[in-house]
């Protein structure tokens, strides 16, 4: 009898893919089907890395039936940590005692973020022309990216920038939104505006780019409903201003004034009632790849509103908000929205919704997490984050939490308060709220830890930046 050939677990769960894919309706795993296109598109976006960068590629998306788009093709691209430094922080959130910070400890200076002479740029779109087929185009984007990821590390020792976009599709994505639009919504989240608003990226909207862009920062006002958050009134009275009469946005007027009327009448809220269709249009590659040089204002007299932003800050709610009913869908997920879609607001009012884009900086990576740009999810280890946020919030007096080495003894005999350490935190929290491991029913500290930074995230433990003097300020104002 001859022998078996050994058949790997990798090997396996390749095949149980194939499987599903042939019940969904795919072709299989010849050269044509979804397979191998996803493996030349991971090979065609390996050559974004740098030779120098280990990443890892999260958030991956069940494929469809409809082969025009792939949803993996956009997926969040960070820079793998090692093994070595993930046991150290556990071992940190173990033995460390937590200590609140000062009030001068929350005040970031947007220089200490952002700092000029590290190059904390983004990758900049070479230069082309109609001459250059579409491959040659490619390999030129290609050849930039990887020039702009060599120099990036060359002025930053390892380990000291934070996590950051490496896909260069999603840079792409970018790209075509600032050559295709008027008007540019750069949306920050108002607890941590300092990490969402890159100098370089601003400068290059009001600068490089001139009358063609134009950025507008407009403070959200309090409004009694969620389709007001975004502010369409004052995003048209801007846009009026900018466009000085080139553009005609009495219809976009009109549309704010009528969805008004409709929200306060019942049943209209969530877009049942009858109302305006909102055409959406689909991007071919080949006409994101070569768009037009021109950089027409107001082609055809369309103003083109573009929203950039980083991920998880509340671009499609911003959309939701101005086309007055649901119209992209939204998660609190980072890079939940995969390639830029454009929606027709009115006749003359196009918006654009472009992936959300982490760039570059020298912020620390627990406060990343805390802002909502990595996904908890997919957190390795989540503990550091919970210790860096409990360092900065009254925890104890939000939370009512009892320290573990409470729980099972008599009341307490000991004079000292017991000390807290992040590993603490979790196991109290997980006691709380009932979280236990399926086998042995120990408190699932790991799941504990992800629901306490998804408090942070959702706003319920707030956790807020705030500017250089804030405490000196406000101590003169007391």
């Amino acid at each position: 009898m001859p022998r078996k050939k050994p058949f790997s677990n990798k090997q396996k769960k390749k095949q149980l893919q194939i499987k599903r894919e042939r019940k969904r309706g795919e072709t299989g795993s010849g050269p044509s089907s979804r397979n191998a296109s996803v493996e030349r598109g991971d090979r065609q976006s390996d050559t974004s890395d740098s030779e120098t960068t280990d990443l890892r590629r999260i958030n991956q998306q069940p494929g469809g039936r409809d082969s025009r788009h792939d949803p993996n093709r956009f997926r969040l691209h960070f820079e793998k940590e090692s093994k070595e430094e993930v046991e150290k922080r556990k071992k940190a959130a173990r033995e460390k005692e937590l200590k609140p910070v000062t009030d001068k400890e929350l005040e970031i200076e947007i220089t200490d973020i952002y700092p000029s002479e590290k190059g904390l740029g983004f990758p900049r779109r070479p230069s082309w022309n109609y001459e250059m087929t579409r491959e040659s185009l490619l390999r030129k984007e290609e050849k930039s990216y990887r020039e702009y990821l060599d120099d990036l590390h060359s002025r930053n020792p390892p380990g000291s920038l934070s996590h950051f976009e490496h896909n260069l599709e999603t840079w792409r994505q970018l790209w075509r939104v600032l050559e295709m639009s008027d008007v540019i919504l750069l949306i920050v989240d108002i607890r941590h505006p300092v990490l969402q608003l890159p100098p370089d990226l601003y400068h290059y909207i009001t600068g490089t780019l001139q009358s063609s862009t134009v950025l507008q920062k407009k403070r959200m006002r309090k409004k009694a409903n969620w389709s007001h958050a975004g502010g369409p009134l004052d995003i048209l009275k801007a846009c009026q201003d900018i466009t000085a009469g080139k553009v005609d946005l009495s219809s976009w007027e009109q549309k704010i004034k009528s969805d008004a009327v409709a929200e306060r009448v019942e049943g209209e809220r969530e877009g049942e009632g009858p109302g305006e269709s909102v055409l959406m249009e689909h991007h071919s590659d080949s006409a994101m790849e070569m768009s037009s040089l021109s950089q027409e204002l107001y082609k055809d007299g369309v103003l083109t509103l573009g929203c950039i932003g980083f991920p998880n800050v509340g671009k499609s709610s911003v959309i939701n908000s101005l086309v007055g009913r649901k119209v992209v869908s939204v998660s609190r997920t980072p890079g939940h929205t995969k390639y830029f879609q454009t929606y027709y607001l009115t006749p003359t009012v196009k918006l654009c919704d472009c992936p959300g884009l982490v760039f570059p900086s020298r912020v620390s990576k627990q406060l990343q997490i805390l802002a909502g740009i990595y996904p908890v999810s997919q957190l390795q280890e989540p503990y550091s984050s919970v210790g860096y946020l409990c360092e900065r919030t009254p925890f104890l007096s939000v939370l009512k939490l009892k320290h573990p080495s409470l729980l099972d003894n008599d009341p307490p005999q000991e004079k000292e308060e017991p000390k807290w350490t992040a590993w603490d935190v979790c196991e109290a929290w997980a006691e709380r709220r009932g979280y236990k491991t399926a086998k042995a029913a120990r408190n699932d500290v790991y799941r504990a830890a992800n629901s306490l930074l998804r408090l942070a995230i959702d706003g319920r433990l707030c956790l807020c930046l705030r500017p250089p003097g804030y405490s000196c300020l406000r101590g003169h104002s007391d």
